[in-house]
């Protein structure tokens, strides 16, 4: 089996290369590796690159608690609303993680607390955090 696309397909073929360059661009989001994530965005790497999952820079820095990266990707246009294949966004698992220091990041970087599934609301009613609710101007019930 080849990674040749099918006549029917719009998909360029997957060069091992560039999935290993892409698998190590992940990886340094993942790491918090902040300059050099931003140094190959600004060489023209895509702000929302995803991963197999869904995962955006921004999900990945995001969930390991990288406000610092978070924000260089914010600053060069990242969606910070982007959700994975399963509808989480990069709020709701900062929110999940409990890096409030993201959290705050997201938000002033015009992350919606509304967006995914389970929201930033949600997860923070579900996992009893009421102070990031009032940062988020929601009540602690529905």
């Amino acid at each position: 089996m080849t990674d040749a696309p099918s006549p029917q397909s719009d998909e360029p073929a997957h060069d091992p290369e560039v999935l290993e360059l892409a698998q190590r661009i992940f990886d340094l989001a993942r790491d918090g590796d902040t300059d050099t994530v931003a140094a190959y965005v600004d060489a023209g790497v895509p702000v929302n690159l995803t991963n197999d999952r869904g995962d955006s820079l921004v999900m990945l820095a995001a969930y390991h608690g990288h406000a610092d990266t978070v924000r260089a990707l914010l600053r060069r246009s990242a969606d910070p609303d982007r959700a994975n294949d399963r509808g989480q966004t990069p709020l709701a698992g900062a929110v999940f993680k409990g890096e409030d220091e993201v959290v705050r990041v997201l938000v002033d970087g015009g992350a919606s607390p509304t967006a995914g599934q389970p929201s930033a609301i949600d997860t923070a009613r579900m996992f009893e955090k009421p102070e990031l609710l009032r940062l988020f101007d929601a009540p602690e019930a529905d």
